[in-house]
């Protein structure tokens, strides 16, 4: 079951005074901190969905293995708008979606993995009886907020999808931790200080050079669905040339190709994975997933005793 997520970051952060998605919490961003979360745990597609400040939040993330989409509007239009933005596109490609907004994030990947083993449809955590983020959903839940009026916001759709919501306890409270203000940030700082240690891992696979890793696998996978290597990597960050660099990089490594492209023309180039490239893509995703179970279980092992854990490695 392929778990994605989405991540709203399109609001201009007017009573905070600041940009709150590029806020520090510790030594990374409040953005980074919550898309690393969120990919530790599981989500095999995080997609922020920006507005405000765009072009410059884009490029703080350009590493982080995010997709990348834009509500235009993000002035005139509320969360719920830019919530259906990034849930239309994991439509298809996913089996369940995790939502947050950017300003929660301290929840630790211990909670997603609850809300994620609950098996729920629609899936709350829940911290001392109150409510918070992120929130899982469903492929049925998330059909039927599209045909919503979006009275209430998203909050509103979702007591009216006709799904029960499952109240996930979890002892996480950065579930209900946000930044709106400088005093939420303050508090933020403090909980953040008072965190558990994780491992990190960075995966990469080489021959006499590295070839391929996060970004590359995830440039391969956004040309399988978009069918432009252009666009891929306009949806990512990654300049045209870094895209193609990496594309012949891996082909010169493997010596095969991975991408079939066709010539401009009138009505422009279109690309599209080789069955080898698919096979490559999908190979490296389940070497992943196994890895970060393998980590998170050695960890528990060599440093729970330590440090205890909060489940899970991150990448």
């Amino acid at each position: 079951m392929e778990t994605g997520a989405v991540v709203v970051a399109a609001g201009m952060s007017s009573r905070m005074g600041d940009f709150k998605p590029m806020l520090s919490i510790g030594e990374i961003s409040v953005a980074q901190r919550v898309v690393a979360t969120l990919r530790q745990a599981g989500a095999s597609r995080v997609v922020v969905v920006t507005g405000y400040n765009a072009d410059e939040l884009e490029r703080h993330l350009a590493r982080s293995g995010a997709v990348f989409l834009r509500n235009e509007a993000y002035r005139t239009t509320e969360m719920f708008d830019s919530a259906l933005i990034g849930l239309k596109y994991m439509r298809g490609k996913c089996d369940r979606v995790l939502f947050t907004p950017v300003d929660v994030p301290l929840f630790t990947a211990a909670t997603v993995k609850a809300l994620l083993d609950s098996g729920a449809e629609y899936a709350c955590p829940v911290c001392g009886g109150e409510r918070g983020h992120p929130i899982l959903m469903s492929v049925r839940v998330i059909d039927r907020l599209f045909g919503d009026s979006g009275e209430g916001g998203l909050k509103g759709a979702l007591d009216r999808c006709g799904v029960q919501e499952t109240l996930v306890s979890v002892p996480d409270p950065g579930i209900l931790h946000d930044a709106d203000t400088p005093e939420d940030y303050r508090q933020l700082l403090e909980l953040h200080n008072s965190q558990l240690i994780r491992p990190v891992l960075q995966i990469s696979v080489a021959r006499q050079k590295t070839f391929l890793d996060d970004r590359a696998a995830m440039l391969l996978q956004l040309i399988g669905e978009t069918g432009s290597v252009r666009e891929a990597c306009q949806r990512m960050q990654m300049s045209y040339s870094s895209g193609w660099n990496t594309i012949k990089l891996l082909e010169s490594e493997l010596g095969f190709a991975v991408v079939n492209r066709t010539q401009g023309g009138a009505r422009g180039g279109s690309s599209c994975l080789t069955v080898e490239g698919e096979e490559l893509l999908e190979s490296y995703k389940g070497f992943q997933r196994e890895l970060r179970a393998e980590a998170d279980r050695l960890f528990g092992r060599h440093f729970a005793a330590l440090f205890g854990r909060d489940g899970g490695a991150e990448t």
